[in-house]
């Protein structure tokens, strides 16, 4: 799996967008798990060390159905992302529109900002062309390193690259395909694939794809809340966890071929 690097753009003196991933624990305005923010940090660090005129972070956090909601908010996280930087992120209350601009021009040469919570609006989710566009305005260059949001055709992951020619993936972005890429292509054995989640209609080419890769040897272990939704396949009583009825007859599609396996 390849894909273009921080390393093969040039950055200096251009807005570039950072897609990130900091969908992290939040309660009450405290960050009980920093480790995506941390994680993020290589990205930034090297962006910001080939001199840009400014570098935007975006990121989603938790479901907040396109409605502005202080719980959901990404303001802790730009405090928190300051520390661990040691240098000023300029908090912008919007992540597209007059709110965005306006925290780009105060951050400065060389600043950082990071973009309020981007599932404020609906259009992101929906991957609305409009909406994209709007992201791309602000930048120059665009980079991902939001593998975890990575499979999901939104806005900030999809639209936007269609209007920034200047496009790589992020220094995590990069490790975890290389990671993925040789597990999956040349795997040890026994291999053991463990997926969590919560929908299986989001897993579902993941597992139909892992499942051509393991043999009799190999094990394929279903995790997180998406477990109750084969729990239920299966006849067995699941009370009122989180259940994705809509994807009862793929479960039921996937353990039928992996009991079929020689």
């Amino acid at each position: 799996m390849t894909a273009r690097s921080i390393h093969d753009l040039s950055l200096e003196g251009k807005r570039v967008f950072v897609r990130v991933d900091f969908n992290v624990p939040i309660t009450d305005g405290v960050i009980a798990d920093d480790t995506r923010i941390r994680a993020s940090l290589p990205t930034i660090e090297a962006v910001l060390a080939r001199k840009p005129a400014t570098v935007i972070l975006a990121s989603h956090l938790g479901r907040p159905k396109g409605t502005p909601t202080k719980a959901f908010s990404l303001a802790p996280v730009a405090v928190r992302l300051a520390e661990l930087l040691d240098r000023t992120v300029v908090f912008a209350t919007d992540c597209v529109g007059a709110s965005a601009k306006k925290a780009i021009d105060e951050a400065g040469d060389g600043g950082i900002v990071l973009l309020e919570n981007l599932r404020f609006h609906a259009e992101e989710e929906q991957n609305d062309p409009a909406f994209a566009k709007q992201l791309a305005e602000l930048a120059d260059a665009y980079i991902n390193d939001a593998f975890g949001a990575a499979h999901r055709a939104h806005a900030s992951t999809e639209g936007i690259v269609r209007h920034v020619t200047d496009t790589a993936a992020g220094l995590l972005m990069e490790a975890e395909l290389r990671h993925l890429g040789s597990a999956i292509d040349a795997p040890e054995r026994p291999f053991v694939a463990i997926l969590g989640g919560a929908k299986v209609s989001d897993k579902i080419e993941v597992i139909e794809n892992l499942l051509d890769k393991v043999d009799a040897l190999d094990v394929l272990i279903i995790g997180g809340a998406m477990a109750y939704t084969f729990f239920k396949a299966q006849g067995l009583a699941v009370g009122t966890s989180l259940v994705d009825d809509d994807s009862l007859d793929t479960a039921r599609d996937v353990l039928a071929r992996a009991a079929a396996r020689p």
